[in-house]
């Protein structure tokens, strides 16, 4: 085999990257902020790294796909109580609804299709 392109290689350290700050409906989300691995994807779809800042809450949103997502750190909770611990994977299907709070800060490996709803 030959060796792999540099073209066609993305290494992102996400202890040493940029992070963007989140945006719904178009204004920057205090606490929250991503790093988009794959930009042939719209910021926040597809495979991305979440942050959420100590006492952060998530917008109210509706999936229009399946949700899929590892606790890399910290912890995050549903607003049914629901909590998800470092090395949790989670998967949300289609026409879920929910908004989350990580008392502490979490990180996330998140893969969506689609942009999903705010409600």
């Amino acid at each position: 085999m030959k060796p792999i392109d540099s073209a066609d290689r993305v290494v992102v350290n996400i202890a040493e990257a940029d992070f963007s700050p989140f945006v719904s409906d178009g204004n920057e989300v205090p606490g929250q902020s991503y790093l988009q691995l794959d930009h042939s994807f719209a910021p926040g779809v597809g495979f991305h790294i979440y942050r959420m800042a100590p006492g952060t809450w998530s917008q109210p949103h509706e999936h229009t796909c399946a949700e899929q997502f590892l606790v890399i750190d910290g912890e995050v909770e549903d607003h049914d109580g629901t909590v998800y611990r470092k090395g949790d994977f989670v998967l949300l299907k289609e026409g879920t609804r929910h908004n989350s709070f990580s008392r502490d800060g979490c990180t996330l490996a998140v893969f969506v299709a689609t942009a999903e709803t705010n409600l």
